[in-house]
């Protein structure tokens, strides 16, 4: 289990092999990569904030539940900080486990828990000029919503 918060980019062929190199017992590996992305208006940029110590102490516990779930080998969460543009990468979550099964749904369990209980803001800034504070999306919390019956 590996978290990374960072300013810098990643390469995720490089953190692939990595996480993967020697571990014979790995059947399967899901990877996910989250990119700044321009939806119909005119984004300049993406500042993502975050306190250091509790952000990645949040993201080692939601880790942590993964690895109490499914049976995973390893997993690697790296979620970027700082000014990022459009078509830059913000996060990639990687999980490896014997089972396909495992690798996928523990992947989709921690990019969707990752986008309501990281302690990340996100504030936009339009070509304009003009700034925006992003709210959290009822579609976010449906989807964590979905892990969260499945507790226990």
């Amino acid at each position: 289990m590996t978290i990374r918060v960072q300013r810098e980019d990643f390469d995720v062929g490089a953190e692939i092999a990595a996480l993967s190199a020697g571990n014979h017992r790995i059947g399967g590996l899901t990877s996910f990569t989250g990119l700044v992305r321009n939806m119909g208006a005119s984004l300049g940029a993406m500042t993502l904030e975050h306190y250091p110590g509790m952000t990645e102490k949040m993201l080692a516990a939601i880790d942590a539940q993964a690895h109490e779930r499914w049976p995973l080998e390893a997993s690697l969460i790296i979620h970027r900080y700082g000014r990022l543009e459009p078509g830059d990468r913000i996060v990639l979550v990687i999980t490896a486990s014997p089972h396909r099964d495992a690798a996928f749904d523990s992947c989709r369990f921690l990019i969707d828990w990752l986008k309501t209980k990281a302690p990340f803001w996100k504030l936009e800034e339009s070509a304009d000029g003009g700034e925006r504070w992003v709210a959290a999306k009822a579609s976010d919390d449906h989807a964590a919503a979905r892990w969260a019956k499945n507790e226990g």
